[in-house]
């Protein structure tokens, strides 16, 4: 379209601008805001080539923008933005035009657009609070036409001054003569204004003339601004013409000043126009001038006489300081070189200027505080370029004692010194950075009267500079500041952050300083600006805050933190910085939280980029705090007060030494000794940003959800970077580092909508594996907001009118949702959609993380063995016993889920549907698979309660409502095949809650919602027996029997006379849906009568089949007769006659599955059928008995064993083991089981092959092969493999007595003796305190480690049988598979002298270093996770624990210690104990105990683990197969 129609294309463009201005649509959002933008661009582009169409079109939309009649304030607004953003795009398209350019239908367009424009500069007046911008959008773009259409308004501007040439009135309309302000003026359009008003000014009225002298002057900065060149070229190359006209409009207003009024209203601009005649003032500076210059010289006395304060009159003194002020500052535009004279001029009153301007005793007023403020900056500005050295009214202004004016004079003039550099030989800012420690305390005094005076939490306390100090004393306020003086503060402050985002190394500079008193004033001056982001009563000092702190966090600016140590201090206050933002965004108390979370996105942008450059540069340097928390988490307690800090402690925290005097130069592993107390401040900080980026994602703004996603794309590049620095796993900093990348690539993605994203959101969080303290804090603190909106939402409005905020307002409403979302206000407004969304989203973001915190709550300890008891049918569950099924402790995550089933019956009259549903939707489809046993817990509990005390039915509504939510709940959970759902369903029966929910249901009757709620729950018994390989059932023979007889009776056939043809099709629907439920009930199911045994046991069975397949028969012979009714009636019937056929078919079916499950029992009842008389009966039979065949019937099997048969078999499938001892099925699994359920297989392989005395051939193979793969002894069991992963298992479960017998002595005597109260273990000089002996401690840390070497080797008759089994494997499938590695020619030699030369203290030594790195010091290090203590011991302790660790390893590993130096002075015990450890690891691995000799405690096999073994064989049977048939050796 745009090329073969292009005029309809730009219409089509300009008229979709027209429809997405605001005052079309409404209140913007970020999608209109962005689509505005789009289409601003698009016109932009467009009108470089069809500029006509473009102006044409805004022209018309902006005429009729103006036209409209509004009502109302918000209406207002949207005018106003619509107006602006019309404007905006006017000035690009003028401005986007080669200059002189215009063709005649382009003028001509102008001209119709100059008159709108000029009504914006002219009726836009005070009273408008929004003059001011519109006023200046129109002098920009009338700034843009004037450029190529100044002939059009200089006609304008020359006409009306010709009309008020004759006008005879007095009051007289000079808005067109004002236009001279605002257009653009280049030194010839400057000679036509001159000459102009020159012409017509005598014939001017008195307020013409006076507009004529305001207006030229702007006029002429316009050019100066703008074309400094061209007055720079005036006073190297004179123009006469132009000075000609110039000195003639002198002239004329010299004659016009009559009166003293009228020469201080002439002066400003006589100065100019003397300073546009250079010729002029070369001549009167000589002392025989010209006699027609005379009148210039006694104007140039008058201003020197004035000045001085010798004029006579205070009106001419102010505009004598104007005057030189505008002289001064055109002087700064012309080269010392190019003339001199002017320079001499100013250097002849700018003494009495300064004196005048700057007197601190009797400050310069005019009555107009910002005109005189503007006098003041000019003065200063052009003082500065003409001799930056001569800065005594720079130390008069930065004095304390000053006027308030006088410091926001000094920081504006800075900020344009810096910002406004465009001649070559204006002087750089850094002559000012001597002044940078002044204008810190500067800073730093203003926040702290601007934060008290504002009442808002006082500004950190901070100490003046080391030098500064004894120079100024810090202010103590005793009454707070009027408001006039903190609106004076605001201004100051406002313009002091503006001048740290224009150079922050003005503030930043420290000359001659230390590296810690540099290290201090940057935090200082960080800290302030933090102070400020979170300003919502102050939002533009809040942004600019942000600005400024987002350009310190530039390479360059962060270098000048602390340049003795940048990395050190970058960690310390950036992190502090990060974790005081982070946290008051989770507390929400930030207004415009998603653009504060932009800005926090870009500093982590530029965070990476410094870490980056610093681990390219030097990584020796930064070692310690590039490995800074690494492997080690806050403790996810939900404690967030271990983390809070006030404000002192934000700037105690970031002050030089608070961390880095023992920081610098550890090891990685020292570094991290730290973390099991306060973490670092980096690990603090990035555990805060977490949880305020997974709190964002709860967000009903899909805006902050994104940029939410997209920040933990940073936080992975983080990870990435740290990481590299010692090759250490990037997952040891962010343990979710695979899901976070999912965040950041779904953030890219172009949403469907905040549902869609919301669901997303949640499929990514239920992905979430590991317990941080950040996913836990998040969680906790959105379970504390989740409950308090939880209660404000049911007690709406009720709450609403006790705070008597029942007529709040919209706009109300919304402020208060954005700073405190719906839980931090105290109130809800449910007329607000997204309070209840926010509600909603939080709920489903609890849901889905609920998983990983309940993970966190059950890993705190070592997993405790507890075999089950009992007999077989009545075993379930796990090996393992991680925490009760039953969910009795009361956490969090189960108060959330009691609240939530609450929930499920919420009858509040506004929103209670509302809730039921969501909560129904997201238990169903967004629950955290592991939360599935808890909920399953639950619901039967609850459930349990509505039967009483001899089992009847308490029927109520709302018992009713919460069986039907349940159903609906499960059946959602069940067809929603979750990622990790098979893991985690068979962790809790729901037998009892299914019998529970059928008896319930079993008693509403035949009302129409009591068949509805049958039919569902038919529909769940289904989808239930779809998941049976993924469910645990504790008897499920029996179960399946009772829901058959239960399910049975509700198929009603013809019994059912309902007139109601609705009624009878409901009937229908539950007769179909519960004969689908029972085909899959008596798929393979042998019938089991509740009484009986022996002979009688099989009579009942018989009179049970029969039972059921006479009642299938009758349900047979009624689809065959209400067939023949419908097919009679046809029409309306044939919908019937289609659900009756499906019925049949199910029947069919249930009487194959009956049949075939049960063929000893029900052949004699069924095969009589084939003889019946009924053609149709006969029929059905063969229908059956067909189905039979091809399914195949197990006559063979006896119903009180299938299932342990099954079971026993595929146990002896996988413990098959070969002629040569190899384990095929076993092995196979090892090779094709993903990595992640290596856990699983490990538990399994170990439960079974124990369970048949065969360990040790599970262990030989699995040795053997790890062996084999290993390239180095070093290397051997230090991965992650399945090997490793039994060893861990055998070493947990059959160790666990022997090293809480062996440890714990030791270990309480160290930490409760008197003798070891007062002793520390620090070894490590960095580390040491002023106060302890290096010497001493390295004393008491041997003393320690030979007591516990010497109790380990000592207690080999204690060692557990089983793991000797274990060591003795790993001995001699070391000695073995290392022995296979050899040379045949070193094999004939001698087999043990091969060994031994080729890998010394191999064998032995494998045994030794696996035993104490998966076993013996995890226990050491971390005796509470162990289990063996019931609380942390003290930090030095711990330290002593885990340096004693390393000795104990080095022994193992006969290895000397070469890397640490702290740690070589141990190098003589190590090396006298290795033939003692030696001795001992042969004492335990070189003999092993005979089966009989070992207790089987794992001998029992629970259903789980056969389960959990069928689950692995049934998902991986493909890759076993390929693996088996490529290893032909099995």
């Amino acid at each position: 379209m745009a090329a073969h129609r292009p005029v309809e294309w730009v219409q089509a463009v300009v008229s979709r601008f027209d429809e997405q201005l605001p005052i079309k649509t409404g209140q913007q959002n970020t999608h209109t805001k962005v689509s505005t933008e789009h289409n601003k661009e698009c016109l932009i582009n467009i009108s470089k080539y069809k500029f006509s169409l473009v102006i044409s079109g805004l022209t018309t939309i902006l005429k009729n923008v103006n036209n409209m009649r509004i009502f109302g304030e918000a209406a207002e607004k949207n005018l106003y933005l619509s107006q602006l953003i019309i404007l905006d795009t006017l000035e690009k398209c003028l401005a986007g035009q080669p200059k002189d350019t215009m063709r005649l239908d382009e003028t001509m367009l102008v001209k119709q657009l100059l008159p709108e424009i000029c009504h914006f500069l002219h009726t836009c007046r005070e009273g408008n609070q929004h003059a001011a911008e519109l006023r200046n959008s129109a002098s920009g773009v009338l700034f843009s036409l004037s450029c190529n259409n100044f002939n059009a308004v200089f006609s304008r501007i020359s006409t009306r001054l010709q009309e008020l040439t004759v006008c005879s009135e007095d009051n007289v309309d000079v808005h067109d003569i004002e236009l001279l302000q605002y257009i653009n003026v280049d030194c010839a359009k400057l000679k036509r204004l001159l000459k102009e008003t020159a012409f017509k000014f005598k014939a001017l009225k008195k307020v013409a003339q006076l507009a004529v002298i305001n207006s030229l002057e702007k006029a002429f900065w316009n050019w100066v601004e703008n074309y400094p060149d061209e007055f720079t070229k005036l006073y190297q190359i004179p123009q006469t013409d132009l000075a000609e006209c110039a000195e003639k409009l002198f002239d004329l207003v010299d004659g016009f000043a009559e009166s003293t009024k009228r020469k201080a209203a002439v002066w400003p601009l006589q100065i100019i126009l003397l300073i546009l005649c250079p010729e002029i003032i070369q001549d009167i500076s000589k002392e025989g001038f010209d006699e027609n210059n005379i009148n210039k010289k006694l104007f140039l006395d008058s201003l020197r006489k004035a000045l001085a304060g010798h004029g006579g009159s205070r009106q001419l003194t102010e505009s004598a300081a104007i005057a030189c002020v505008k002289l001064c500052k055109a002087s700064t535009y012309i080269n010392w070189e190019d003339n001199s004279v002017i320079f001499l001029l100013v250097q002849s009153m700018v003494v009495d200027l300064k004196n005048l301007l700057f007197n601190p005793s009797k400050p310069f007023s005019r009555g107009s505080q910002p005109a005189d403020v503007d006098l003041m900056i000019d003065c200063l500005v052009s003082c500065f370029r003409i001799s930056p050295h001569n800065n005594q009214h720079f130390k008069i202004c930065l004095a304390q004692n000053s006027p308030s004016t006088f410091h926001y004079v000094l920081v504006n003039s800075l900020h344009r010194i810096i910002t406004n550099s465009a001649l070559d030989w204006w002087p750089k800012i850094d002559a000012v950075y001597c002044h940078s420690v002044e204008l810190r305390h500067m800073f730093g005094e203003t926040l702290n009267k601007a934060m008290q005076g504002c009442g808002a939490h006082p500004a950190i306390r901070m100490a003046p500079s080391l030098t500064f100090k004894e120079k100024v004393t810090s202010l103590k306020f005793k009454e707070k500041p009027t408001d006039l003086e903190t609106r004076s503060y605001k201004y100051l402050l406002l313009s002091m952050v503006k001048l740290i985002h224009a150079d922050p190394k003005l503030l930043l500079c420290n000359p001659r300083k230390q590296g810690p008193e540099t290290q201090s004033s940057t935090a200082e001056l960080i800290t302030g600006l933090v102070q400020l982001v979170p300003q919502s009563h102050m939002p533009e000092i809040a942004q600019e805050a942000m600005e400024a702190l987002l350009v310190l966090h530039q390479l360059d600016s962060i270098d000048l933190w602390n340049p003795d140590a940048p990395v050190e201090t970058f960690w310390e206050i950036s992190s502090q910085m990060l974790f005081f933002i982070c946290k008051k965004l989770t507390s929400h108390q930030m207004l415009s939280s998603t653009e504060i979370l932009k800005w926090l996105r870009e500093i982590l942008i530029c965070r990476n980029k410094f870490l980056l450059k610093n681990k390219q540069a030097d990584r020796s340097s930064c070692h310690f705090l590039f490995l800074c928390g690494v492997g080690c988490d806050v403790p996810a307690s939900g404690n967030s007060s271990q983390m809070s800090m006030d404000h002192d402690e934000l700037l105690r925290t970031c002050a030089p030494g608070a961390s880095l005097r023992k920081g610098k130069g550890n090891s990685s592993m020292d570094s991290t000794a730290g973390c099991s107390g306060t973490p670092p401040i980096c690990r603090q900080a990035q555990t805060k940003l977490e949880v305020a980026l997974y709190m964002f994602l709860w967000s009903p703004d899909t805006e902050a959800v994104l940029v939410a996603m997209s920040c933990f794309r940073h936080l992975c590049e983080e990870a990435d970077i740290r990481c590299g620095v010692d090759e250490v796993s990037v997952h040891n900093f962010l343990p979710n580092y695979n899901t976070f990348m999912e965040f950041a690539s779904v953030s890219n993605m172009m949403s469907t909508g905040r549902a869609a994203l919301q669901k997303r959101v949640m499929a990514l969080l239920r992905r979430i594996e590991h317990p941080t303290a950040g996913n836990t804090e998040a969680w906790e603190d959105t379970h504390a907001k989740w409950e308090q909106a939880t209660k404000l939402i049911l007690n709406y409005p009720k709450t609403k009118m006790e705070d008597g905020q029942a007529a709040e307002s919209l706009h109300k409403t919304i402020v208060k949702r954005r700073m405190s979302h719906v839980s931090g206000g105290g109130s809800i407004d449910l007329s607000d959609t997204d309070s209840l969304q926010e509600w909603i989203n939080m709920t489903g973001f609890l849901c889905a993380l609920g998983g990983v915190c309940l993970q966190q709550r059950s890993s705190s300890g070592l997993a405790t063995y507890s075999p089950p008891m009992g007999p077989v049918s009545e075993r379930k569950g796990s090996m393992i016993s991680v925490m009760s099924s039953e969910g009795n402790v009361d956490t969090p995550v189960s108060r959330f889920m009691d609240r939530l089933l609450s929930l499920m019956v919420c009858n509040h009259e506004k929103v209670g549907l509302q809730i039921r549903t969501n909560v129904k939707d997201l238990v169903g489809l967004e629950l955290s698979p592991a939360l599935y046993p808890m909920l399953f817990n639950k619901l039967k509990n609850t459930i349990s309660k509505f039967f009483d005390s001899q089992g009847q039915v308490l029927l109520t509504d709302s018992n009713t409502q919460f069986v039907e939510q349940t159903i609906a709940i499960m059946k959602n959970l069940l067809d929603n095949h979750t990622e990790g759902s098979s893991e985690h369903l068979g962790q809790a029966s729901i037998e009892t809650m299914m019998l529970n929910l059928v008896r319930y249901v079993r008693v509403l009757g035949n009302m129409v919602h009591a068949i509805q709620i049958k039919t569902k729950l038919c529909q769940l018994v289904e989808v239930m027996m779809a998941r049976r390989d993924d469910l645990s059932f504790c008897q499920e023979m029996k179960f399946r029997n009772k829901m058959v007889e239960y399910l049975t009776d509700w198929v009603m056939g013809t019994s059912n006379q309902a007139a109601d043809d609705d009624v009878k099709c409901l009937t229908r629907d539950l007769d179909q849906a519960s004969m689908e439920a029972v085909v899959s009930l008596l798929a393979g199911l042998p019938l089991q009568p509740e009484e009986g045994d022996g002979v009688e046991l099989m009579e009942a069975k018989s009179q049970l089949f029969l039972k059921y397949f006479t009642l299938f028969m009758n349900l047979l012979n009624d689809c065959s007769e209400v067939e023949d009714e419908n097919a009679q009636a046809g029409g309306r019937k044939r919908g019937m006659s289609r659900r009756l056929a499906s019925l049949r078919h199910c029947t069919v079916l249930a009487m194959s599955n009956l049949l075939n499950a049960n063929v000893d029992s029900g052949l004699m009842h069924s095969i009589g059928l084939g003889y019946h008389k009924d053609l149709q009966t006969r029929a059905t039979f063969m229908e059956v008995l067909t189905k039979i065949l091809q399914q195949g019937t197990e006559f063979d099997t006896l119903a009180e064993t299938v299932l342990a048969d099954r079971f026993e078999r595929l146990v002896e499938l996988v413990t098959m083991m070969g002629d040569q001892g190899e384990l095929p099925i076993a092995m196979a699994l090892a090779n094709v089981v993903p990595c992640s359920q290596w856990d699983e297989l490990a538990r399994v392989l170990v439960t079974l092959f124990d369970s048949r005395h065969l360990l040790y051939q599970l262990l030989w193979n699995m040795f053997s092969k790890e062996v084999e793969l290993a390239d180095s002894m070093q290397t051997l069991f230090r991965g992650n493999s399945l090997a490793s992963k039994i060893m861990t298992f055998c070493f947990k479960v059959y160790g666990a007595t022997y090293l809480q017998k062996l440890l714990d002595p030791l270990l309480r005597i160290v930490i409760t003796s008197s003798d070891w109260q007062h002793v520390s273990f620090e070894v490590d000089p960095t580390r040491l305190e002023p106060s302890e002996s290096l010497d001493e401690n390295q004393r008491n840390l041997l003393q320690m480690t030979e007591k516990f070497f010497h109790a380990i080797i000592s207690s080999s008759s204690e060692f557990p049988s089983q793991l000797r089994s274990v060591c003795h494997c790993l001995y001699q499938a070391t000695c073995h598979s290392l022995l296979n590695k050899a040379t045949v020619k070193e094999k004939k030699e001698n087999k043990k002298s091969v060994v031994s030369q080729r890998f010394p203290q191999n064998s032995i030594g494998a045994v030794g270093s696996a035993m104490f790195l998966r076993f013996i010091n995890p226990a050491i290090v971390s005796p509470y996770e162990a289990g063996i203590l019931d609380k942390k011991p003290p930090p030095r302790i711990e330290r002593g624990l885990k340096l004693m660790s390393k000795i104990l390893q080095s022994i193992a590993n006969h290895v000397l210690f070469t890397k640490e130096e702290h740690m070589r002075p141990f190098n003589d015990f190590v090396k006298s104990n290795f033939d003692l450890a030696r001795r001992f690891f042969l004492d335990i691995a070189s003999d092993c105990p005979t089966s009989d000799a070992v207790n089987h405690s794992l001998s029992f096999i629970s259903d789980g683990n056969v389960l959990a073994l069928h689950r692995l064989l049934w998902n991986n049977q493909e890759k076993i197969g390929q693996y088996l048939s490529s290893n032909r050796s099995f």
